[in-house]
């Protein structure tokens, strides 16, 4: 790429770096210090560049890079389907078709169920509490030796926070109502849905649409209102339902090959650190901001805004327990970071409802 071209794309994502981190300020130094070679990578993302904030994602990460490194270390973003279908950026950067990837890694729940852990699983921790498991409780450490099988060293790349639960052509009123639905859901709360028989279907964003207009699929989920609203499913369907239930805090992922990795200098493996932890930081809070205003779009065009009654709820919650048992039983891998993730999510929950629950639950009831 043309170095002109590079920083004229990299502008896009000036404003993720007005913040200064200390880590991007450290990398910045250890850069400006050392005698570096020039470094370009090829990254392959699972989004369409139509979704700006999520794909948006590796912009940010690039634009940083650029920055940080004084244009010595370089990262060509590529959308899905330009080198490799989007459900498929796992294996190009494990087989080094590419240096690096952002995808979620529950979409390669059927190597492993165990990489749900790095994204989302049904009823699992919010944003935050994903954050947190992985920076300060065991996550990275369990996920990278996961990763390290795939060839792949993983590092936080955003996250959208508690999802919708999808659009659906005709109203859920009962657990009878899911039998027979063909459902675009991601990951795990697939094979939790088919206990109640749902007949799940994995596609990627780009293939949604089409899907649902053709009948194909008879529901959907994505992300939440900023990215539904730009998809255009509110053309189609009207029936949107709430919570997404199985991503409470959905981690996005940057994949790097390992060899290509360990071939970095010290200063650019700093220099990646910090950009990810930007581009973590700032899909999170893009999302938040911009949210708002298109659910008050999604509304206003007509969208019938609904909940997941207590029935629904409540048996998800049964099959999603039945699906948790039956993995650890069945895949040692999956046992070892579940028994992790179960303590650390279980104190998370007993911390948040002394005082995040109650005051969200009194607070945002009212309007200031």
């Amino acid at each position: 790429m043309e170095r002109r071209s590079f920083f004229k794309k990299a502008a896009v994502s000036a404003a993720a770096l007005t913040v200064a981190t200390p880590a991007l300020l450290v990398a910045e130094e250890q850069a400006k210090s050392a005698d570096l070679p020039a470094v370009s990578w090829r990254l392959t993302s699972s989004f369409p560049k139509s979704l700006d904030t999520i794909f948006g994602a590796s912009d940010v990460l690039a634009a940083a890079l650029a920055k940080i490194t004084q244009g010595k270390f370089t990262v060509k973003v590529f959308a899905a389907g330009e080198i490799v279908p989007g459900l498929q950026v796992l294996d190009a950067v494990q087989n080094g078709t590419v240096e690096a990837g952002h995808t979620a890694s529950y979409y390669y729940f059927g190597k492993n169920a165990a990489l749900a852990f790095d994204c989302a699983v049904p009823f699992g921790l919010t944003s935050r509490q994903q954050t947190a498991w992985m920076l300060h409780g065991n996550g990275m450490k369990l996920m990278r030796e996961l990763f390290a099988e795939y060839n792949v060293v993983n590092f936080m790349g955003g996250n959208t926070g508690v999802q919708m639960g999808g659009w659906f052509n005709k109203e859920i009123n009962t657990v009878k109502d899911l039998e027979g639905l063909k459902f675009r859901v991601g990951g795990f709360a697939g094979k939790v849905l088919s206990k109640l028989g749902v007949v799940p279907q994995q596609l990627p964003g780009g293939e949604i649409y089409p899907a649902m207009e053709k009948g194909t699929i008879d529901a959907a989920e994505w992300v939440g209102p900023y990215d539904d609203e730009k998809l255009g499913f509110a053309k189609i369907v009207k029936n949107y339902y709430t919570p997404g239930w199985w991503e409470a805090g959905p981690q996005l992922s940057f994949y790097v090959n390992k060899e290509q990795w360990e071939k970095l200098p010290d200063a650019y493996k700093a220099a990646w650190e910090a950009a990810c932890q930007l581009a973590h930081n700032d899909m999170q809070a893009k999302y938040d901001a911009l949210n708002p205003q298109a659910l008050a779009n999604l509304v206003g065009s007509g969208v019938k805004l609904r909940s997941f009654n207590e029935e629904i709820m409540e048996a998800c919650f049964k099959a999603t327990l039945e699906t948790f048992e039956e993995e650890a039983k069945a895949n040692e891998k999956f046992k070892k970071i579940y028994e992790d993730w179960k303590v650390f999510r279980n104190n998370q929950a007993q911390w948040f409802g002394v005082a995040e629950q109650s005051y969200a639950k009194f607070a945002f009831g009212k309007k200031l």
